[in-house]
């Protein structure tokens, strides 16, 4: 067994932790609701975006929940359509406002559709804005190699975070790869949508299988892979039963053999089930 547990984090390359676990709100429309249940299953990690239109909501909850804010790991992203220096700047004020916090812990760009010039601007803005400690981390969403490589070749310091669609059907191993090799911690969003929506599906045999075998069911086991793995996967749900579930994932391991069982699963692009545009120009 190994220690991890849902308080359990990793040390970003910005020098804060993260949490190994985070509660994703993406169409969450209660989120002031769900996030304090989160909070109160011992989540401390909340994955939001501006597009997500629910800041406001989440901000609502870190404030009822009487948690310390310190003890609270905020995300929140810029989508494409408002990449641009004084744009991205104007953004992360009014995120700071709709949340009703000092600082974000951790900003991403939410996509690369913006194209290289849009891109590097809106990442240099966000840069300006950890400078002025208005955010502690910068990262990135949805980046491909070449997005990560034309960082790099710019002279900018790599993001400290990459998040993408990761799961056992899309492991993404080249974008992984870049990631370990230059310190970027990888998160992983929708880690169990796919096994969730095709519960009944041969596919996801493997998964009930291993359930019956650890006791857990078949959510528990992608997540558990996950962690294992290395990543931060984002679970969402609004449901308190499944919000707690998602979180009881500490009382197992997944031995070897069944990791690689999990690991032999991948699909690549074909195993993508969201916009997961990582190869986007």
């Amino acid at each position: 067994m190994d220690r991890l547990t849902i308080s359990s984090s990793v040390l970003l390359s910005s020098g804060y932790p993260i949490p190994r676990l985070g509660f994703g709100v993406y169409q969450n429309y209660t989120a002031d609701t769900s996030v304090l249940e989160a909070f109160t299953a011992g989540y401390r990690h909340v994955d939001s975006a501006q597009a997500y239109r629910n800041e406001h909501k989440v901000g609502l909850a870190v404030k009822q929940s009487g948690l310390n804010r310190e003890d609270i790991f905020l995300t929140t992203k810029c989508i494409s359509k408002t990449h641009g220096y004084e744009s991205t700047l104007k953004g992360v004020n009014k995120s700071l406002e709709a949340f009703g916090v000092d600082y974000i812990d951790l900003f991403l760009i939410h996509n690369p559709h913006s194209g290289k010039d849009l891109r590097l601007a809106t990442y240099r803005a966000l840069q300006d804005a950890r400078k002025a400690g208005k955010i502690r981390t910068v990262g990135v969403s949805n980046y491909g190699v070449h997005h990560l490589e034309e960082i790099r070749d710019a002279g900018l310091e790599a993001p400290s975070v990459n998040q993408i669609e990761l799961h056992p059907f899309c492991q993404q191993h080249p974008i992984v790869a870049y990631c370990n090799q230059h310190g970027i911690v990888v998160q992983a969003y929708c880690p169990i949508k796919r096994i969730v929506r095709d519960i009944n599906d041969d596919s996801t045999k493997p998964f009930r299988d291993l359930g019956q075998k650890y006791g857990k069911d078949p959510a528990q086991i992608a997540l558990r892979w996950s962690l294992q793995k290395g990543f931060v996967p984002l679970v969402k749900s609004e449901q308190p039963e499944r919000i707690r579930s998602n979180a009881d994932l500490y009382d197992f391991h997944l031995a070897e053999e069944d990791m690689a069982l999990l690991d032999g699963l991948d699909m690549a692009e074909k195993g993508a089930i969201s916009w997961n545009p990582v190869d986007v120009d």
